[in-house]
């Protein structure tokens, strides 16, 4: 068959090389005929080319698009249908049909399905899109995983991360206000996914919002957006640029001794990329972000908290299990307790008193012996068992001196003598700290103290007050076991 180019090139020879027609023809592997053909007629229209039909794929097509309506609840992004798996159940079903012609066949209804996606134009302030991202970190020399909720603004090209332990409703709410302050406004739209921590249900077009992410949208008066289902293309920004964060921000693995130090150091790194970075314009990341800002709402005059509240459940350990298992004094209980969960904490509120607890993964616990002095007080063994614990909480005068009474009088009559101590303590504080703190004094520098404690000219001690009983005591020397009788009375 002869080529559209050999044609031209032989009408070419012949008509104005002027070349014979038995020389163009040895020339150019064809017969004579075929040159005079094309000389005579020139170059032949195009060929319209019709297609061939596929009884085949005519006969099996119908099937596969059954089998495909009929496996589309039933398969998930990574256990698709192949078309070695449509294939085999083709066979199964009593058709003769190569793989090939499957094949074949889905490609194509790919083809025709294939979405065709539509330039947007992103104007200065108007949209800012949300997502969260897994990432690793090491804190305080240990990996673990956290999540990186991230603000994209698409016309600037701006970022703002913020790393939290849990991917949670706490953390969501939290990381707008933290955003708009850090952007210095609030864009009119913020764009999402339909993840649980904002869309409780969807009903056709309409999203059911999740009640304490309205209280956010109302307060900050943005409007929320929300891609189509298992869509992410609708918010391809905030996509492509949290894993750009995540390989040149986030790599190598950052370290920080708390998450709140490596947030630092991340959003450092964010900023001078916003220096540094230019568009095809000449202007910097930066530049254009300042354009947004004249363009943003104003963050409003009153603060948003992003605690949810959270009904309180204590137990008889004078415990609450929200999540985690936290201790709160001893004395609250069988009264109501208000908890207001937030990122990184959890607020817990009775009788007008607050208690603020670092926030916990499920199964960990946080009890603070301290809320416990009252029982402790009247608890000899239950020192004994939380010694470590309990000394530790209550500071450096009972760090110093429980290894002292310890060495002298052994766990049990020490824990009780702890006990005796925390009773005096729970209704004399600050004068039982000073005595203990002047104790450790003289351990360390000597037996040098001077009682009663000589008066300065604002009428206030210069030193630790004693109590009556002890002023008139002369202690030329003083050790441990001295202070020991004095306590005990004699008894050991």
């Amino acid at each position: 068959m002869v080529e559209m180019g050999q044609i031209a090139i032989i009408r070419h020879l012949v008509k104005v090389e002027q070349e014979p027609i038995r020389a163009v023809a040895r020339r150019m592997g064809v017969s004579r005929n075929t040159v005079r053909k094309y000389i005579r007629e020139g170059v032949p229209p195009a060929v319209r080319t019709v297609g061939r039909r596929k009884p085949k794929t005519e006969e099996v097509g119908p099937r596969i698009d059954a089998l495909l309506e009929e496996w589309s609840k039933r398969t998930t992004a990574k256990q698709r249908v192949t078309g070695s798996r449509v294939h085999a159940e083709l066979v199964a079903k009593g058709y003769a049909v190569g793989t090939t012609t499957v094949r074949c066949y889905l490609r194509e209804k790919r083809r025709r399905e294939a979405e065709v996606f539509v330039p947007l134009v992103h104007r200065a302030g108007e949209e800012v899109q949300v997502d969260f991202f897994e990432v690793a970190v090491d804190v305080g020399g240990e990996r673990q995983m956290v999540h990186m909720l991230q603000f994209s603004l698409p016309y600037s090209d701006h970022d703002f991360a913020w790393l939290y332990e849990q991917e949670d409703l706490p953390s969501f709410l939290e990381g707008h206000p933290r955003a708009f302050e850090h952007f210095g406004g609030v864009p009119h739209r913020l764009v999402y996914d339909n993840a649980r921590v904002a869309v409780t249900r969807i009903n056709g077009a309409r999203r059911v919002l999740n009640p304490h992410f309205q209280r956010l949208v109302a307060h900050f008066g943005f409007e929320a957006d929300f891609a189509r289902p298992y869509t992410g293309h609708d918010k391809g920004a905030v996509e492509v640029r949290g894993k750009r964060t995540r390989l040149a921000q986030l790599v190598p693995i950052p370290a920080g001794e708390t998450l709140a130090e490596i947030n630092a150091a991340l959003n450092a790194q964010l900023a001078a990329r916003a220096q540094r970075v230019r568009d095809v314009h000449g202007r910097t990341v930066a530049e254009r972000l300042a354009d947004e800002r004249a363009r943003f709402m104003p963050l409003p005059a009153a603060a948003y908290e992003p605690r949810l509240p959270a009904k309180a459940r204590m137990t008889r350990q004078s415990t609450i299990l929200l999540g985690g298992t936290y201790s709160v004094p001893s004395s609250w209980k069988g009264e109501p307790v208000m908890a207001w969960v937030g990122a990184t904490d959890v607020r817990f509120e009775c009788k007008g008193e607050v208690v603020t607890s670092p926030r916990l993964r499920r199964g960990e616990k946080n009890i603070r012996y301290l809320h416990y002095l009252p029982e402790l007080a009247v608890r000899p063994h239950a020192v004994r068992q939380v010694a470590p614990e309990l000394i530790a909480e209550l500071g450096k005068p009972w760090v110093t001196l429980w290894p002292l009474l310890v060495e002298v009088h052994g766990p049990l009559p020490s824990a009780r003598i702890v006990s005796a101590l925390l009773a005096v303590r729970i209704r004399h504080q600050p004068e039982l700290e000073a005595a203990l703190a002047a104790v450790g004094t003289a351990v360390v520098n000597g037996p040098d103290i001077v009682w009663p404690p000589e008066r300065t000219d604002d009428n206030r001690p210069n030193a630790v007050s004693v109590p009556d009983g002890l002023a008139a005591l002369h202690v030329e020397q003083a050790n441990a076991l001295s202070y020991d009788a004095l306590m005990l009375g004699g008894r050991r």
